[in-house]
């Protein structure tokens, strides 16, 4: 009896064992599949990070911390932290916060949060604060998006010299060329018949404005880690594009997120969209 108990606890183990049941796996751009310990060496001799996530991904989540903890270490206070969640009009705001001026609930009250901002954005916000690290609002303002998506450029000239400044300057060039863009196009087709030009440049306003700022924060010698979804970074466009454009030179690491059924091996269509690729399982739990 206690041959065949001992036989089935084996058998259950060893079933168990051979399922492993990973919840992500790294690779680099060709697919190969690489170390987290492989992601920090890059991430500690680099000026820029884009690191894209699915907003709803707890994994991307995680990991963001993971990567920001690494980077602190090597930078210190040279640190900086971009957020595509935190618009540019939020900026003194968030800057009262980081600086203890106001108190956690008085910001959570006033600003614009995102629904999952407790879960998976006030902790990198509270590590921000405990390590002095300064963070860039870099988001257009939803609502001008919004009015350039309606009714084209030209209608953010009506704009206040205050409400200009806080986006990228409107003469900002597109390359309808890169896949992204192009993407973004057909998916108008499919919005009961919207502009695929307009939806393109609403696009576009946020990689610029998220660019530029970034930019614009950056002093000699920082270094910022910059959270975006995905889409904003992807195949090495979206801000990335604009920031090559103004600063060619600068040397920069790009990290994405993708959903798979089988992480063992990474979907063709995944490769080349980042210097990492963070391939979740796609029966992850959402955060919202």
């Amino acid at each position: 009896m206690k041959t065949l108990i001992l036989i089935s606890t084996l058998f259950i183990s060893c079933n168990l064992s051979a399922q492993k049941m990973e919840a992500y796996t790294l690779y680099n751009a060709k697919g190969k599949k690489v170390s987290f310990k492989k992601l920090a060496k890059d991430v500690t001799d680099t000026e820029f990070v884009f690191f894209g996530e699915y907003h709803d991904n707890p994994i991307s989540h995680w990991l963001q911390l993971e990567v920001l903890s690494v980077m602190q270490k090597e930078y210190g206070e040279k640190l900086m932290l971009g957020f595509e969640m935190f618009e540019q009009d939020q900026q003194t705001l968030l800057n009262d916060y980081l600086e203890g001026e106001i108190t956690a609930k008085e910001f959570e009250k006033e600003a614009r949060l995102w629904p999952n901002y407790k879960t998976d954005y006030k902790p990198l916000i509270k590590f921000a604060i405990e390590n002095k690290l300064a963070c860039i609002a870099s988001n257009i303002p939803r609502r001008h998006a919004s009015l350039l998506f309606k009714y084209g450029r030209d209608t953010l000239t009506t704009l206040t010299e205050e409400e200009k400044n806080w986006m990228a300057p409107i003469d900002f060039k597109i390359d309808t060329t890169l896949s992204q863009y192009i993407e973004i196009g057909k998916m108008a087709v499919h919005m009961n018949g919207m502009s695929g030009k307009d939806l393109m440049q609403a696009q576009a306003i946020k990689d610029a404005t998220m660019a530029y700022f970034s930019l614009k924060n950056m002093k000699d010698g920082n270094v910022m880690l910059h959270v975006n979804g995905a889409f904003h970074s992807d195949f090495y466009q979206g801000i990335m594009w604009y920031i090559q454009q103004a600063k060619p030179e600068m040397k920069i690491v790009t990290i994405s997120t993708v959903s798979q059924k089988d992480i063992s091996k990474l979907d063709k269509e995944h490769k080349g969209r980042a210097d990492y690729i963070i391939c979740v399982n796609e029966n992850m739990t959402s955060t919202h």
